[in-house]
């Protein structure tokens, strides 16, 4: 079994590049323990056009052999024939079944709404609004015009949501709460609240609270989240969500965003992490942008690493990470977004300190 890593590094756009060279700081070996190899792939909208998106797809094959990969943001441009976002051939190429991003609260920041436990939102990754077939018909006048979409999901996908929103619950101690607006679309969104009955079923310890996409909403700014909560949902609600949930602890670049796809018993077997908010072209050479869900990423790529090639070492650095971030901001090492005066590379460096002082002290106390 070995005990190094390698990473696929799909570089981005702008601010989004500038803080994935910030955040792979982390992967030093003074740092971390061990070895992590970086294959880079630059996914900027430059060479996307330069290749036809070639770089997409060679960056797909080369995670689907690694199984491991970190994403910066990056532009998608708006025209038609344009190369558009990566991420659908990176989802589609990689099989992705399942998107999870959880928000935390972090120390030293109020969060909304009076929240103060983690929310996973565990939303499909492909199909449904996204890439359906779209088209208009004219009628009698201007005003007549009908545009239509056709959308489509599968049971695989479904399942696979279903079945890690509980395995997530287990983990969290947490419930399973929401679902789609399956009274509306019995056929069409009924088939997620079939599987979620389903895993529920089969998961009888697992509190099971199904509620319609609008009063999920509701719910989650009136008090409901007085537990984790995990919400498994479709692709453009869990989109929605996630852009919902993450601000209420504070900020959308405060947690990471990990795409997954899994093996036969759903164990996963490719694992991409990435920042979700955007490129922030504002922001771009200013070291002010908020480097957290970027260095989350990390920290989630690692703990997958873990999982999937059986290294330990990366558990345990995933580990370091994560307190590590939540114990810089409790300290007031904060970007300008969370109430501090903390540039990117600062919060960084924080960040790096504390992980390599964390590992030393636990190889010394032959403990984790």
């Amino acid at each position: 079994m070995s005990d190094s890593l390698t990473i696929t590094i799909l570089e981005g756009d702008e601010t989004g590049q500038e803080l994935l060279d910030q955040s792979i700081r982390i992967f030093d070996r003074e740092v971390l323990g061990f070895d992590v190899q970086l294959d880079r792939y630059d996914l900027g909208l430059e060479k996307r056009r330069e290749t036809g998106n070639q770089i997409v797809h060679d960056a797909a094959k080369a995670m689907r052999e690694s199984g491991l990969g970190v994403k910066a943001a990056t532009v998608t441009p708006e025209g038609k024939d344009d190369v558009g976002s990566p991420n659908r051939i990176l989802r589609e190429e990689v099989d992705g079944k399942v998107i999870i991003r959880t928000g935390r609260r972090i120390p030293g920041v109020t969060p909304a709404a009076g929240i103060h436990f983690p929310i996973s939102v565990v939303r499909m990754a492909v199909d449904d609004a996204y890439g359906a077939k779209q088209w208009r018909e004219g009628g009698e006048g201007e005003l007549e015009e009908i545009a239509y979409r056709t959308e489509k999901i599968n049971r695989g996908t479904c399942r696979a949501v279903a079945e890690y929103a509980f395995r997530t619950a287990i983990k969290m101690r947490g419930r399973v709460y929401g679902g789609p607006k399956w009274t509306v679309s019995p056929v069409y969104e009924g088939m997620l609240k079939e599987e979620l009955d389903r895993a529920a079923a089969a998961n009888p310890d697992v509190r099971y609270q199904p509620v319609l996409i609008d009063a999920t909403y509701a719910g989650l700014v009136s008090g409901d989240a007085d537990g984790p909560l995990v919400i498994p949902a479709l692709n453009r609600d869990g989109d929605c969500l996630s852009d919902l949930v993450l601000p209420l602890f504070g900020s959308i670049a405060g947690a990471e965003s990990t795409l997954l796809a899994f093996d036969t018993d759903f164990s996963p077997r490719v694992a991409m992490a990435e920042a979700p908010h955007g490129t922030a072209p504002s922001l771009m050479g200013k070291d002010v942008a908020n480097p957290m869900a970027m260095i989350l990423a990390n920290a989630a790529v690692l703990h997958y690493g873990a999982q999937i090639h059986g290294v330990e070492a990366a558990d345990v650095a995933s580990r370091a990470i994560y307190e590590s971030v939540l114990e810089g901001a409790a300290a007031g090492v904060k970007t300008s977004d969370l109430g501090g005066s903390s540039s990117t590379t600062e919060v960084t460096d924080d960040v790096i300190g504390r992980v390599r002082t964390k590992i030393d002290v636990w190889a010394s106390l032959g403990s984790h």
